[in-house]
């Protein structure tokens, strides 16, 4: 029983006042000064426990039994039709003739207050290729270089380094196995991009892993005319995602930010050399050692369609 923060007793206690006034070894008045409360609880308990025994000792909702001023259904139902409408809760006040706090509490009780409450989040429509190699993921993380370890690591705000710019992690995920290639690069331009397409094309290579598709979002260096040449050329098929809508890129962006918690912010590093000599560590870790959900707690090697001959297989 989740009892009142402000009760005094518990359902035992309020049994031990009951039984010691009704077997009369307490008067009211005594027990009332025994157990610390007013005459008008100390008479409540006890009388309770006369009529209905132990069930009569829990708490009751302090709901009034009738509520002649409330909001009648109708009413509510009208709100709801105007908010499914679009309408404001002012503007609902307004024309109903309620309160504004009538109708913001009406709206919360609805689960309609907030305006993206009328609009369900679409169904998460998960989806997988059937083979290494149908799907590869692009996509870009922006890191700030590192001079030196400063306010996240002294924990005071004022210790920052400012003006040092940034650098950019470039990630390459098979949709299938979730094998991930990755690198470091100053910047987000077509140039980067191109070569870090080849470089990650060549890499699954290596493990007869022939890349099909690649998808990206609609980010400038991937909508240029030089990484559209370097996909014909690699005989690949470019995808973008719809705008706005990163989800349909959920790996990679699900793996940056496992690289993020697990490798970016994960040690302290003295410089952002540092902190890109560990990228590699890092990710042959999770290639080959680390557990996915997705998977069955599998690394992504497992799926990568190597046989047990294949020395990669039991690279350590």
């Amino acid at each position: 029983m989740d009892y009142r923060y402000h009760a005094r007793l518990t359902i035992v206690g309020r049994e031990q006042l009951a039984k010691d006034v009704l077997e009369g070894r307490l008067s009211l008045h005594e027990a009332m000064a025994e157990f610390k409360l007013s005459r008008q609880s100390a008479a409540k308990w006890v009388r309770r426990y006369r009529d209905e025994g132990m069930a009569g000792l829990r708490d009751r909702s302090s709901r009034p039994h009738r509520s002649p001023r409330s909001t009648s259904l109708e009413r509510i139902m009208e709100v709801e039709r105007l908010r499914r409408e679009r309408w404001t809760g002012v503007r609902i006040a307004q024309q109903l003739g309620l309160s504004r706090a009538t109708v913001s509490r009406v709206l919360r009780r609805l689960g309609l207050n907030r305006i993206r409450d009328l609009e369900p989040a679409p169904a998460v429509v998960r989806y997988e290729h059937a083979a290494p190699g149908d799907m590869l993921h692009l996509d870009i993380k922006r890191l700030v270089r590192i001079q030196r370890p400063s306010h996240r690591v002294t924990g005071d705000r004022r210790d920052g380094v400012k003006g040092i710019g940034a650098e950019f992690l470039h990630v390459a995920v098979d949709d299938h196995s979730r094998l991930a290639f990755t690198a470091m690069y100053p910047d987000q331009t077509e140039r980067s991009s191109t070569h870090f397409l080849a470089a990650a094309v060549a890499w699954f290579d290596q493990f007869g892993i022939a890349i099909r598709r690649v998808l990206t979002d609609n980010g400038p260096c991937y909508k240029a005319h030089r990484f559209n040449r370097a996909c014909a050329q690699l005989n690949l098929k470019h995808r973008r995602t719809r705008p706005y809508t990163p989800r349909t890129n959920g790996k990679a962006e699900r793996f940056i930010q496992t690289a993020i918690n697990e490798w970016a912010y994960a040690r302290t590093y003295q410089n952002s050399e540092d902190r890109t000599s560990w990228l590699p560590i890092w990710t042959h870790q999770y290639n080959w050692h680390r557990p996915h959900a997705s998977l069955n707690q599998h690394p992504p090697i497992s799926r990568a369609g190597l046989d047990d001959n294949n020395l990669l297989t039991h690279h350590i």
